[in-house]
Order: structure tokens, then C-alpha cells, then sequence
């Protein structure tokens, strides 16, 4: 048994060739890195001589879930593993091995190029099962409103930018999204969407476009389970918005990023997230000041529109 309990520490520490504690995310590894870390787990409950049943006294975790983290049908959050790594009393360096790669299990990528082979239509569906699930998702958005805030054309206008990697049946994908958002009719369901001005104003199309988008925001607001809540440019805010992410619940968070998107369920990934989008939201306007300042961007649109000349 301990020359199988070296043969696993050595396969852990060699697992992807990078320094201990290191952290990289592959999305070909995604289900490796769950198996390594399921069967790590189990082997060195046996080399240290531990049941099952009594790794789950000593950590506080259930036997069964214990049961299910070894079998590799539950996924283990980081803490999950650092209440067993102490309850085995590893040494320090296996003990950081393992933390290191439960931290990659937790963080799963898909890139923009694979979510398009498989089908815009599956993202939405996946997307549907996400927001019906969860009671409570803050969403912030620097750069764009979501699809769940957009009206018909401005989703077309982003699905076919020159740059956009969207294929296949477009018209598909909008009917999809569109079906998504009757969601924010549930009132037992809380969404904050914190828009900066820039994401706002951001201008995608013509005039008349932004203007009934800008209504459509101000609309929606006025949901019993809708928050819509905006930044402005004029607010000082110390800190920086790099990209935009959503928060479901307690239990995920996604971000998106030009090439794809990252998800993650580590809990203190998600509680950094939390405590973020609350910073960012103690700088918003919300209620009537947000309208009042969707309202009038939304004019400002419409006379630029009006201003401009007609077409022959």
C-alpha cells in the first residue's frame, strides 16, 4: 500500500508539469483534473489507514458525500478538500498539490469556437437551466446588456457583428433567447443587472435602435423581480471593470471573456465575486434615478435620430 500511496504522490505532483499550488486552465483537462483529484482523494485515505466513515468524523463531512467525492460523482469545492487534506494530516507539499487541483476542477472553460460547433442553441438551453435553477443571479455588465435585457434587433445586430463567432441559424438563437427571457416574469426570483454607462450607451446600431434598447432596460426595471441598476461615468469607482460575470446564487459564477467563458464554483471565488458586484452596486443609481437616466439617454438617441438626414 505505500508503494502505491508514492506512486500516487508522484503522479499528482507531475500532473501537469507546473510548480506546486500553480493554477492553469485547459479546458482538454477538465475532466482529467476531476478523475486525478477523485482518485487521489480515495488512494491516500487507504495509504494513511483511514474507513470511510471515520475521514467523514474527522472532517465533518458526510459519509456519503465522502463516498461520492472518491467515486468521482460529486466534484469537490476547495474547501471540501482542505477539511480532508488536515483530517489526513499530509505533509505540506502534498497537502498544496491537492488544494491546487481542486481549485482547476472547480474552474471549467469553454471556448467560443467549441460552443459554436455545438450549436448556439445548446448555449441557450444551457443558459435556461442555469437561471431557472437558481433563486437569486447579479449580473454585471460593463461592456453589453445581456441577452436577457435586449430586444429583437439589437440581439440580431450583436449576433451578426463583423467579428461575431455566432453560425448557423441565427434566427434560431435570437427565438431561443427571446424565450429565455420570460424568466424575469417569475417574481419568486431576484436578477440585478448592474450596466455600466458604457455598456449602456455603447452604441451597436442606429439611433432608433439604442433608444427603444434603452426603453426596453427602463421597462423591465419596473418587474417585481427585476433590478436594473447603472453605473455613470461620472461616478469616481476605485476599482477596475474588467469583465463582465454572473453570480447564481452562492454556487457559480461565470465570466465571459472574448475567447469563451470560465466558470467557477470555488467558494471563495464566488464570494470575492459577491463582494465585488456589491462594491460596484453601492456606486449605481437604482429605482427612479436609473430611469431618469435611461430615459434620458434614450431621448438623446431619438433627437440624434431625428437630426439625421433623411435618406433617398
Amino acid at each position: 500500500m505505500e508503494a502505491a500511496g508514492h506512486r500516487t504522490l508522484r503522479a499528482l505532483r507531475g500532473l501537469r508539469g507546473g510548480a506546486p499550488g500553480s493554477l492553469t486552465v485547459d479546458p482538454r483537462e477538465a475532466g482529467r483534473d476531476r478523475r486525478d483529484l477523485a482518485q487521489a482523494l480515495k488512494t491516500l485515505r487507504l495509504v494513511v489507514g483511514l474507513s470511510g466513515v471515520r475521514l467523514a468524523v474527522c472532517c465533518g463531512i458526510s459519509q456519503s458525500k465522502i463516498s461520492r467525492i472518491e467515486s468521482g460523482r460529486v466534484l469537490p469545492s476547495v474547501v471540501d478538500v482542505q477539511l480532508i487534506v488536515q483530517a489526513l494530516h499530509l505533509d505540506q507539499q502534498t497537502a498544496a498539490d491537492l488544494v491546487a487541483l481542486a481549485r482547476r476542477a472547480n474552474i471549467d472553460y469553454e471556448c467560443v469556437r467549441a460552443s459554436v460547433r455545438r450549436g448556439l442553441h445548446h448555449r441557450q438551453r444551457e443558459l435556461a437551466a442555469l437561471e431557472a435553477a437558481a433563486t437569486r443571479m447579479r449580473f454585471f455588465l460593463p461592456a453589453i446588456p445581456t441577452s436577457l435585457l435586449q430586444t429583437a434587433e439589437y440581439m440580431r445586430t450583436v449576433m451578426t457583428r463583423p467579428t461575431s463567432a455566432a453560425q448557423g441559424n441565427v434566427a434560431r438563437a435570437i427565438a431561443l433567447k427571446l424565450e429565455r427571457q420570460t424568466v424575469l416574469h417569475d417574481g419568486s426570483k431576484l436578477f440585478e443587472f448592474l450596466l455600466t454607462e458604457s455598456a449602456i450607451r455603447w452604441r451597436m446600431g442606429s439611433p432608433g435602435l439604442m433608444a427603444l434598447q434603452l426603453d426596453r432596460l427602463s421597462s423591465l426595471s419596473r418587474l417585481s423581480g427585476v433590478r436594473i441598476c447603472v453605473l455613470p461615468l461620472s461616478r469616481v469607482v476605485q476599482e477596475s471593470a474588467f469583465h463582465t460575470f454572473t453570480v447564481y446564487d452562492r454556487s457559480l459564477v461565470t465570466a465571459e471573456l472574448f475567447s469563451g467563458r470560465v466558470a467557477m464554483r470555488d467558494p471563495k471565488d464566488v464570494d470575492h465575486y459577491i463582494a465585488l458586484f456589491e462594491f460596484m452596486l453601492s456606486h449605481a443609481e437604482t429605482g427612479d434615478s436609473a430611469r431618469h437616466l435611461l430615459a434620458r439617454w434614450a431621448d438623446d438617441f431619438r433627437d440624434e435620430g431625428e437630426q439625421m438626414p433623411e435618406r433617398e
